[in-house]
């Protein structure tokens, strides 16, 4: 699959400690997006954030936190990324958490697998 010139990337803000069915809410979110043939997905673990209930997640030795802000991106199609977003809803829905999901217009300027799959 290739992907150049405009697409969207769907930007989905998360904590740490989120789950569905045991399992890290970015993975479920991340696995869905894998099942329904998006082109790539990234959890990325945040160092210090807050969401709407405006508690301070941080990194730092003196505030740990178990519940570190998660940022997953995916990037495809409008098409294929507006077909996805009700799943990302009904993923919030069942795990009855809190977050952020944003959708914003991107210029893919290189999306190409490796030549050789080591």
């Amino acid at each position: 699959m290739i992907i150049q010139g405009t697409a969207k990337l769907l930007r989905i803000f998360i904590g740490e400690s989120d789950q569905l069915h045991g399992r890290p809410l970015y993975e479920e979110i991340i696995f869905e997006a894998k099942k329904n043939g998006l082109a790539g997905a990234t959890a990325l673990r945040g160092l210090m954030g807050f969401g709407a209930n405006s508690k301070i997640h941080s990194s730092k030795i003196l505030a740990l936190s178990s519940d570190l802000p998660i940022v997953v991106e995916i990037v495809d199609t409008e098409e294929k990324i507006q077909q996805f977003i009700p799943i990302v809803n009904e993923i919030f829905e069942k795990a009855a958490c809190g977050g952020l999901v944003t959708l914003e217009k991107v210029d893919v300027i290189r999306y190409h697998s490796a030549k050789n799959n080591r």
